[in-house]
């Protein structure tokens, strides 16, 4: 009996993976309970493993045959957050932002703190009793405070780092959790060490602070020094009505609509090759897609491309509300799509993709 060919698939299993990573508390610069995740899912899949100097880990899965082409994909492990700064005694403690986070809407959320996910809360004077002025402004980040009690005070460390208490949560056809941003993108590229596609020579690297300056992804790129690559992350989905109930036009992405493909960013101008590699390989296969608006932000494609003599990148993301928050919310079926489409794009890279 003929073996039917591998279709990518988001089950209960990959939910549940998804679940245990966003969970995990791993801001910018102490990705270990991210990687500590990914070694273990991909021990049993891969020809070759390594941990960089900065903390990458660095995945080579051969493809059969000579001369395949070495493609590169990236999904960084890291997420926004916080770091401990100043420990002003009874369990407060002055901290700073890790990554691009707006102040505004700090003020009250349960963060975990340190390697122990010591639970605390953000404080700041209560809204009732400042003054019109006060409440006009932005509370700015010095006056704020984490506030995990006198008796956990032990607990926490001038250093450690915080983040959002949220945990994962299915609603209905969408997934709710922080880090998202790129917790969905690292699921993703767990999925497709695991089934590799044969054509090519997979370089999985799964990156550390993508949110402070893609640093672990240059370092990547150099490493495996690839033919292309393909950044996966996830995209704010700024789809919600225009405040003056005008249409939305500057939506960026949309969920709903499938994965985004990047034809420029605030890092990168996308190789056209791979652009239309990835609209014909989804026009082909059914797979919906949408392009995203041209515009701000950045992937780890912004430090790949620019690497030895130039590398070909692309991004494809997953699309997000409100990504940087305490919560952000993405559609199963816009994952399953991204899945699928890298997974068939994959499949059908050969060497005349990048000639044509």
């Amino acid at each position: 009996m003929t073996e039917k060919p591998y279709q990518p698939k988001i089950l209960a299993a990959q939910i549940r993976q998804l679940e245990r990573l966003t969970n995990a508390c791993a801001v910018s610069g102490d990705e270990g309970p991210v990687r500590a995740i990914v070694l273990e899912e991909i021990a049993d899949h891969a020809d070759d493993v390594q941990v960089d100097a900065l903390g990458n880990v660095l995945v080579t899965k051969h493809g059969r045959g000579e001369n395949c082409p070495r493609v590169m994909l990236a999904a960084h492990m890291d997420e926004v957050g916080f770091m401990i700064t100043y420990d002003e005694g009874e369990g407060l403690f002055r901290f700073d932002t890790v990554g691009g986070l707006d102040e505004r809407q700090l003020i009250g959320k349960p963060v975990w703190v340190g390697a122990d996910c010591t639970p605390g809360v953000i404080g700041a004077k209560p809204v009732h009793l400042s003054s019109g002025e006060e409440r006009r402004k932005a509370i700015a980040i010095d006056s704020l405070r984490i506030d995990v009690g006198p008796g956990n005070d032990g607990k926490v460390r001038v250093g450690d780092r915080a983040t959002f208490a949220t945990p994962f949560q299915r609603i209905g056809k969408s997934l709710r959790a922080k880090a998202i941003d790129d917790r969905i993108g690292v699921a993703t590229l767990i999925e497709l060490v695991k089934h590799a596609p044969p054509n090519i020579e997979l370089l999985a690297a799964f990156t550390v602070q993508e949110e402070v300056g893609l640093r672990g992804a240059r370092v990547a790129a150099y490493t495996f020094n690839p033919d292309l690559a393909i950044a996966i992350d996830s995209t704010p989905a700024m789809d919600l009505p225009a405040w003056d109930g005008e249409e939305n036009i500057r939506y960026n992405t949309r969920l709903g609509a499938g994965p985004a493909i990047y034809i420029a960013d605030g890092a990168t101008l996308s190789d056209p090759r791979l652009i239309r590699h990835l609209r014909e390989t989804a026009e082909a296969e059914g797979i919906p897609y949408q392009l995203r608006q041209p515009g701000g932000g950045g992937t780890d494609a912004g430090a790949i491309h620019r690497q030895r003599a130039g590398i070909p990148s692309v991004s494809v993301s997953v699309p997000a509300r409100y990504l940087h928050t305490a919560a952000s919310i993405a559609r199963i079926d816009d994952w399953r799509n991204t899945l699928s489409l890298l997974y068939a794009s994959l499949s059908r890279i050969s060497a005349d993709t990048l000639s044509r």
